[in-house]
């Protein structure tokens, strides 16, 4: 079995796309697109389910997927070791993050790391969903859910603040919020209930299980926007909806949510210099910001 084939078959099984594959590889996609065929001929099994929408692993691609995975990254650590590259504060490090959280936190405190560390670059990742940490999409994750993975080194980042907001046009034209009925006669935004990749998000079934928000979206930026222009309210982080001075807390007594964040990372990852200090750094920034992650004054959010 030729290890190129391999490394054409799991960045597939990865990106679930010929297309996203090439641009990884440098391959064009019909080369791709042999190379599967081939491994799928010299191990007499289907790969992978060909849809409309991409690449799916059957059940033995599955496998083969686990033990190629394992297998690459025997390979690179090994490498890295060789070479002394894993004591070297110098290379890449790829973080994925919740999208408000590394779009409006990390992002603005990463010149600090920057300047200390002028050999690393950084790939951040902002997604709507689970970091696929297991399967190499990232050296570190921040989640908002514990990963229950005993492969990984997991530590608890910071707890945050939620309320609820509005905008200051919103309340002038609709009138001030008092009790958590009068809620039923106002426009509310929140999540695509049926795309939640956590539980930890279902805020508003909390309050209101049976109201049906105006306007919804996978990404809590988007809902901070509809909140800025006056679309109805929503409840958001508070380190997110600092950053417009129109808005204001609603029922600030009533609906006030505590979530936390989790910073965690492949065993074998951790041993790299690189990802190790952006690990503590990130540690670091976000013991020395609990004024904004969560402030103790909720009237001050």
């Amino acid at each position: 079995m030729n290890w190129d084939d391999l490394k054409v078959f799991l960045e597939v099984a990865r990106t679930e796309t010929l297309v996203l594959a090439s641009k990884r590889l440098n391959l064009d996609p019909s080369t791709i697109s042999r190379r599967l065929h081939k491994l799928e001929t010299q191990l007499e099994t289907q790969l992978f389910e060909r849809t409309v929408t991409g690449h799916v692993l059957t059940e033995e691609g599955t496998e083969l997927f686990k033990t190629a995975l394992g297998v690459e990254q025997q390979m690179l650590s090994a490498i890295e070791i060789l070479q002394g590259k894993n004591l070297q504060q110098k290379g890449n490090v790829r973080i994925g993050t919740t999208d408000a959280f590394g779009s409006f936190f990390i992002t603005p405190n990463l010149s600090g790391f920057l300047q200390q560390h002028p050999d690393i670059t950084i790939d951040l990742l902002p997604l709507q969903r689970l970091v696929k940490l297991t399967q190499h999409e990232a050296d570190l994750a921040v989640t908002i859910e514990k990963p229950k993975n005993t492969s990984l080194v997991v530590a608890k980042l910071s707890d945050y603040r939620l309320q609820m907001y509005a905008s200051k046009d919103y309340v002038a034209k609709h009138g001030t919020i008092t009790t958590l009925e009068q809620l039923s006669s106002h426009d509310l935004i929140g999540y695509v209930d049926d795309l939640l990749f956590s539980n930890q998000l279902n805020y508003l079934n909390r309050y209101l299980s049976d109201i049906d928000p105006i306007f919804r979206s996978t990404s809590v930026i988007s809902q901070w926007r509809a909140v800025e222009q006056g679309l109805g309210l929503a409840i958001l982080p508070c380190f997110l909806a600092r950053q417009s001075p129109h808005l204001v807390k609603v029922l600030s007594s009533e609906i006030n949510i505590v979530r936390s964040f989790w910073i965690a990372a492949p065993s074998d990852r951790m041993r790299l210099a690189r990802v190790g200090k952006l690990w503590h750094y990130l540690k670091d920034l976000a013991e020395q910001s609990q004024a904004v992650l969560l402030p103790l004054d909720t009237d001050n959010c």
